[in-house]
């Protein structure tokens, strides 16, 4: 399949595949495809993890202040609101419910960070 000049336009939400064809010389993105919902507990586990990682490596700084003066989830909460959000576009609702998202921040941005003076520990 490929793309024409005269290819409609689509307004998409959520996250998307794309079909990618040589246009001209440059890329050209058609044929939107939903992607599937991640249906098993160990890719789910995995994609939680991948977005807690990514938090702890983007907002190193901001975790550390966090952990020190006891406010982490107040110092980080529209960073972790927004993988949530990602995260759950992305799994089937039974595995949301399953709480993957918040034990994989515990792990990873508060278990992963006890190196960190902190006045809880």
């Amino acid at each position: 399949q490929g793309c024409s000049r005269d290819a409609t336009v689509v307004e998409l939400t959520g996250p998307v595949m794309y079909h990618i064809s040589g246009f001209d010389g440059g890329r050209e993105y058609c044929n939107p495809q939903p992607m599937a919902l991640i249906e098993s507990d160990k890719d789910a586990r995995r994609l939680a993890r991948a977005i807690a990682s990514d938090l702890s490596l983007y907002n190193e700084d901001k975790i550390a202040a966090g952990i020190e003066t006891d406010n982490l989830f107040d110092a980080i909460s529209d960073e972790i609101e927004e993988g949530r959000t990602h995260y759950k576009s992305r799994v089937s609702p039974a595995l949301y419910d399953k709480n993957f998202y918040d034990r994989a921040i515990v792990d990873i941005l508060v278990k992963s960070k006890g190196h960190i003076k902190s006045m809880v520990w």
